[in-house]
């Protein structure tokens, strides 16, 4: 009930989350783990996997559609700090 009241949404519909009946948003996923005061990506990782296994397969619960999001907000991202180095060198020279 607290965490419903803490996220400003029914607790029904925290019930529904935990029980995979329906799936939160990005922003109240962030806003959850801010509550308890861990990373977003804890929510998805799946515990049995070894430290070392593919990346691909350590968010097995991670809906298809949020994977796609977050490959490519971070191939943007590296794509943006390749460019920020790449600048940088060649300003240098």
């Amino acid at each position: 009930m607290k965490l419903a009241e803490y996220c400003n949404t029914a607790t029904s519909y925290i019930g529904d989350i935990e029980i995979g009946r329906r799936f939160p948003s990005m922003e109240l996923i962030e806003k959850i783990a801010d509550i308890l005061r861990i990373e977003p990506y804890h929510f998805f990782k799946d515990r049995s996997e070894s430290p070392h296994s593919d990346t691909e397969n350590l968010f097995p619960r991670l809906p298809n559609s949020m994977k796609k999001q977050i490959k490519t907000q971070i191939k943007t991202q590296i794509d943006q700090s390749t460019n920020e180095i790449l600048s940088e060198i060649l300003n240098k020279y």
